[in-house]
């Protein structure tokens, strides 16, 4: 994962980016797999309630070409508030919005941006940053272990990322940090002291 010091430096470069930078910044703020964000559509976003109802994904056949798909689950199937910041990103954006696509592509705004162009536009940044080479996937894995460590419970995350049960949120997205350590052996001190 991005530790909070990669991830601040990973979103300045993005916020140098304005093609890019809504895509990138609503990624990091929702953990959605790479298929389900370029999937979006306007008709997902329900601008008065700040929701997000994640319905489809897209797969690349062809350079060029895609088509799209369920999600990868049926617990895939979603809706999600997002954080204000992200919903009012989005509402900014719908007032110049070219397409049906929330992301299109920049060349093609009839078509939605493919998952290779996102993949290949995050090596870019993350190189220009001077960050670890991780993998798209991996933005998904920095949301969860960071919404963790900031206190957001297993169960609403696990609906938030479309898992079946918490239990494979926690085994699967979450990597244990040194800050995670200190969090849960204060909270185990602050307990037993009490006690004493």
């Amino acid at each position: 994962i991005l530790n909070k010091e990669e991830l601040e430096r990973f979103m300045a470069e993005i916020e140098k980016d304005t093609v890019w930078k809504d895509f990138f910044y609503t990624e990091l703020t929702t953990g959605l797999r790479r298929g389900e964000i370029c999937g979006l559509q306007w008709q997902d976003f329900d601008e008065a309630k700040g929701t997000l109802k994640i319905s489809r994904t897209l797969h690349c056949t062809k350079i060029g070409e895609y088509t799209t798909g369920e999600t990868k689950t049926g617990k895939g199937m979603r809706t999600i508030t997002l954080p204000p910041s992200t919903a009012q990103l989005l509402r900014e954006r719908k007032k110049t919005a070219l397409s049906e696509w929330i992301f299109h592509d920049p060349v093609r705004p009839e078509h939605p941006v493919v998952p290779n162009s996102a993949y290949k536009r995050m090596k870019k940044i993350l190189a220009d940053a001077g960050l670890p080479n991780i993998r798209f996937h991996d933005l998904r894995h920095t949301f969860a272990t960071h919404a963790l460590t900031s206190g957001v419970d297993a169960k609403t995350l696990s609906g938030i990322l479309g898992h079946t049960n918490a239990s494979f949120t926690l085994d699967t997205y979450t990597h244990m940090t040194t800050e995670m350590q200190k969090k849960a052996s204060g909270i185990v001190g602050n307990f037993l002291d009490e006690i004493m």
